[in-house]
């Protein structure tokens, strides 16, 4: 739920937004009555200028393990600066049977885009339309570069659906009233050691993702930009409890928290919380058709401010940044950016950090308690708890004097799961939430130089997953599942707010499978599923798209409902 601190903004924002007419344009809307892949998330928002297109690959078939490489040069006819680089992919899958599949595209070893894939029917190939704001990464865009798209798929006589995808790059140039945006000067890829990226498997929390890097002498601030996606064993870590009772609760073993962490030269630097991500085959394929679930199809990565090393990262020396994810207990698939920005009025920089008391690991609290009857029924709970606060403070000497950067952030992570076992019924509960709070305070060299950015993030998970068998042993599985992605962020300058943003997401999905005495599947009954995705800010801007969906084929779309009725703008 939005804070009451939010809900003022939220107001604000909406009247804002009413005063403000033609401030953009809703993305099209799904068809009603179709069984095609849909979504609620609004397009990236586009300059007024016409953009230059590069073409990266197209019609590109997915149907075995082996990379696709592509050549990347820059656009011809539109130099930079841009106004805005914005990345379009569209893929498709053939009707049949098919996993869900984990696509990438990089170049230049950088990774611009990570995601799924839908899963495909029978009757239904589903197609989809992803993008992309890119325009951060505007300098891995100046020259030529080798690029590849990995998107691993078995094609053969059980899973037969070939899954096809094309992606362009759209260039925006910067009308002539406009300024440019200020975007990265350097992009620095972690990733595989190969020209062309790849992502890096950490199999355990020992392992990790690296790069050392030769840095600019000049550099002002700092950001890391990273995906941790859980795959195999992992896959459903906010489902698992610990070792010792994975097999009384027939569930996965390493416990319920995973974290990211950050780490410069073995130091502590930050902390990525990791999303709970659902693939289109999670759990019950059927909950996913047609709306998938919250990022599914493209993920966001985390960003984590390093500005508070600027200064110690520009003495001339090698450094090494690297990226472990805490309790990986299988398989996580790992990349990330290095973002840099750098002072153009000065060759060198000089600086250090003030102030770090960001530990290496946090220590989770977990609670279980396992009751057994003697018929062999179990009772359980498990609760598990993780927190940080912490705070990291560093100062850079730049042309334009002394700049000082405090990033305080506090993170509380909790997963309660509830167990009911039974000969005849297993029953699951689990209400996970994640809720991050950040401050970024930056002080130049006069006493009212200050700007403030402060961020909150919620991300709250809900899984009821029954499994039960009839007398005659036919059975049901059902599942229902509530995931939001909440955000709002202000900014202050001398302590005046200047702009602020709301973002909420949510998805609704819920299923119901029917099997007979020899556990083939032989329907499903309840099928349901909603979307409702809701953006504000200050300068008007207001998008609001409602979604729903029954028995496979989208049933409702409604615009604008949560911006005072008017469609997406």
């Amino acid at each position: 739920m939005l804070s009451p601190s939010s809900t003022v903004l939220l107001a604000l924002a909406l009247a804002a937004a009413s005063a403000a007419a033609g401030a953009g344009a809703a993305a099209a809307a799904p068809e009603v009555g179709s069984p095609d892949t849909a979504t609620a998330d609004p397009p990236v928002a586009r300059p007024e200028t016409a953009p230059c297109a590069v073409q990266l690959f197209a019609d590109v078939q997915f149907a075995d393990f082996s990379p696709k490489s592509f050549s990347y040069a820059p656009p011809a006819d539109c130099a930079p600066p841009w106004a805005a680089v914005v990345l379009e992919a569209d893929f498709s899958v053939t009707a049949g049977r098919q996993f869900d599949r984990t696509a990438s595209i990089w170049i230049g070893g950088a990774n611009i885009y990570f995601g799924t894939t839908a899963e495909p029917s029978a009757q239904v190939s589903p197609t989809w339309h992803i993008e992309r704001d890119l325009t951060d990464y505007t300098p891995l865009f100046a020259g030529a570069q080798p690029g590849e798209v990995d998107l691993d798929n078995l094609v053969d006589s059980t899973f037969t659906g070939v899954i096809s995808g094309s992606a362009r790059l759209l260039f925006y140039p910067t009308a002539h009233h406009r300024r440019a945006p200020v975007v990265a000067d350097a992009v620095l890829p972690l990733a595989a050691a190969r020209p062309t990226g790849g992502v890096v498997i950490l199999p355990t929390g020992a392992d990790r993702l690296a790069g050392s890097f030769s840095l600019p002498t000049n550099i002002e601030r700092a950001y890391l930009d990273v995906y941790a996606q859980s795959q195999s064993g992992d896959e459903f870590w906010y489902a698992c409890v610990p070792d010792d009772v994975a097999g009384p609760l027939q569930s996965c073993g390493g416990s319920s928290f995973r974290e990211a962490e950050i780490t410069i030269d073995g130091t502590p630097a930050g902390v990525a919380p990791v999303f709970p991500w659902l693939f289109t085959g999670a759990i019950d394929p059927f909950l996913w058709r047609p709306i998938p679930s919250v990022q599914t199809l493209a993920f966001e990565p985390y960003r984590v401010d390093l500005t508070p090393f600027a200064g110690a990262l520009s003495d001339g020396r090698p450094h090494e940044v690297a990226v472990a994810v805490f309790g990986a207990n299988n398989h996580f698939s790992a990349a990330a950016n290095l973002l840099l920005y750098l002072d153009r009025g000065s060759q060198r920089v000089t600086g250090g950090v003030l102030r770090n008391t960001l530990d290496a690991a946090p220590v989770p609290h977990i609670e279980q308690h396992v009751d057994t009857a003697p018929d062999g029924s179990i009772s359980a709970s498990v609760d598990t708890r993780a927190s940080r606060c912490f705070a990291i403070a560093g100062a850079v000497q730049t042309s334009h004097g002394r700049v000082e950067t405090e990033v305080v952030q506090t993170i509380r992570f909790s997963n309660r799961q509830t167990f009911a076992i039974s000969a005849a019924a297993y029953v699951q509960d689990i209400a996970q939430a994640t809720t991050i709070e950040q401050r970024t305070r930056r002080t130049g060299r006069h006493r009212h130089d200050r700007d403030e950015v402060s961020q909150e993030r919620r991300w709250p998970l809900s899984i009821h997953f029954a499994f039960t068998t009839n007398p005659d042993q036919t059975s049901a599985q059902t599942t229902e599942i509530r995931q939001r992605d909440e955000r709002r962020e202000s900014r202050r300058h001398d302590g005046h707010l200047v702009h602020f943003s709301l973002l909420s997401n949510a998805v609704s999905p819920a299923d119901t499978l029917l099997f007979d005495a020899a556990g083939t599947r032989v329907g499903q009954t309840g099928q349901s599923s909603s979307q409702s995705y809701f953006a504000a800010d200050s300068d008007g801007r207001c998008y609001s798209r409602d979604i729903a969906a029954a028995a496979g084929v989208l049933t409702q779309v409604t615009d604008g409902a949560q911006c005072g009725g008017a469609p997406g703008d």
